[in-house]
């Protein structure tokens, strides 16, 4: 199996964390945005001292008497690198970077500190922790004085927990937001352009990928329940609600963007048009292939959340999809202009991000079988053309897709060695994304179809 990191290293190095749950105005305002709880009055953070006891969260080795592992703390201290967000900026590639951005210290700036630490106002800390020991438990899980201690009482309940200020992590939606406010960007904790020129690295994700490369200190199971979920293709249950939220909160950073100081912002663009290996122009595939809906030389808008995603919309709500198509088909033409009508591409994203908001929970209470998930594959694998030629990053996820979709399937069928070796391919064809080759990666997808084909 393809390690997903190989994709992503200084991703994996410089953006792992999750942000602090409702630390700050802006980030309230993000929260309220994205559609997640906000904390009640007067809830605290603690810190991760507060789950360290062994027979809380401290042990060493994992337990079955209990609804949890009881080594969680243990694994993210150890194995995790969200614990090690905070060290990422004591490091020369990050001082070099707050240089550039005349940013202070990095380990002292909000800026970097929103995401890489538990960086919450003095208001809302009830007891002392230390920002270097990085994102850490209620980065994700929010401010526990108010649960900590009724979430171990026998009586307790889910439900009544997440009242409590606990972020509820059980509903995919919620836990792709959660992620996604520093894996993809906020109010306030955005990487633009001029941190990428810095030295940041670009933000990439997919929420059942990244998943799968997160140490596992929890397993996945119902509210309340001690048993673990049976669903075998519960992978691409993740993988398609991630999806859908990915694609509504991009939708509403563009608009964010759009109507900001700044436009174009380049990181709502495909890197790899600019910032690619120069060729001989009768070598260059992007030149042989035109510029379809854009003037030359103007960046195209990085359609990758959406042109996988959309195969599965289809077979969802068929409706629903074509209208986010035609809405998609908009925000591109318009964000593919560097003098657009801002008012009206704002205006457009703002519509494409109700319309998969509305997708949303379609997606996450879809039936999920066998069938449904290799007529997925086949779907993705047999749009090799329109997933290449629209860039690196739509590359990219396609074949996340393609494996947490191929992984899920043979957790219920025999492996298909023809089918893993093809997927295998579309890795080594990422490794160097500035030489990305759309007309070699659609034939490697083609290559995936066959395989599929013949299984």
């Amino acid at each position: 199996m393809p390690v997903v990191r190989s994709l992503l290293p200084a991703l994996v190095l410089l953006s792992v964390a999750v942000p602090a749950f409702a630390q700050s105005p802006i980030l309230a305002a993000t929260l309220q945005e994205s559609a997640l709880p906000v904390a009640p009055q007067g809830a605290k953070y603690l810190g991760p001292g507060s789950c360290a006891a062994a027979a809380c969260h401290g042990g060493i080795q994992a337990r079955d008497a209990t609804k949890v592992l009881q080594n969680e703390y243990s694994t993210w201290i150890v194995q995790d690198r969200h614990a090690r967000a905070y060290n990422v900026l004591l490091q020369p590639t990050a001082r070099r970077m707050a240089q550039i951005l005349n940013i202070g210290a990095p380990e002292k700036s909000q800026k970097c500190l929103v995401c890489h630490a538990l960086a919450v106002p003095d208001a809302q800390i009830g007891r002392p922790f230390d920002l270097s020991e990085g994102v850490s438990c209620e980065s994700c899980h929010g401010p526990s004085s108010l649960w900590l201690g009724p979430h171990v009482e026998a009586t307790a309940r889910h439900a009544d927990m997440v009242k409590l200020g606990l972020v509820d992590n059980k509903d995919l939606i919620v836990r792709a937001e959660k992620c996604l406010t520093c894996h993809l960007g906020a109010p306030g904790m955005q990487v633009d352009h001029a941190m990428l020129a810095a030295g940041h690295p670009d933000l990439t994700f997919e929420l059942d990928s990244f998943s799968s490369i997160e140490p596992p200190h929890w397993v996945e199971r119902a509210p309340d329940q001690k048993q673990p979920i049976a669903d075998p293709l519960f992978g691409v249950r993740i993988w398609s609600v991630g999806q859908a939220v990915q694609l509504r909160e991009s939708m509403l950073r563009l608009a964010r963007d759009v109507r900001g100081p700044v436009w174009p912002e380049y990181t709502e663009m495909d890197c790899y048009a600019c910032h690619h290996s120069l060729t001989k122009p009768e070598d260059s595939w992007r030149q042989a292939a035109g510029y379809s809906g854009r003037r030359p030389g103007n960046p195209p808008y990085n359609m990758a959340r959406y042109v996988v995603f959309r195969h599965f919309a289809k077979s969802v709500d068929p409706s629903a999809a074509a209208e986010l198509d035609r809405d998609l088909s908009e925000v591109y033409a318009l964000a593919s202009d560097l003098q657009p009508d801002r008012a009206r591409l704002a205006s457009a994203a703002d519509t494409a991000a109700r319309a998969a908001s509305m997708l949303e929970g379609e997606v996450r209470s879809a039936a999920y079988d066998a069938a449904r998930t290799s007529a997925l594959m086949s779907a993705i694998a047999g749009d090799a053309d329109a997933i290449s030629f629209s860039g690196e990053r739509s590359a990219e996820q396609a074949t996340m897709a393609l494996d947490s979709l191929y992984i899920a399937e043979t957790k219920q069928s025999a492996p298909q060695p023809a089918v893993r070796s093809a997927i295998d391919g579309l890795y080594k064809m990422l490794e160097n994304p500035s030489a990305y080759n759309a007309p070699a990666f659609a034939a490697q997808m083609h290559r995936v179809r066959d395989a599929l084909g013949s299984s």
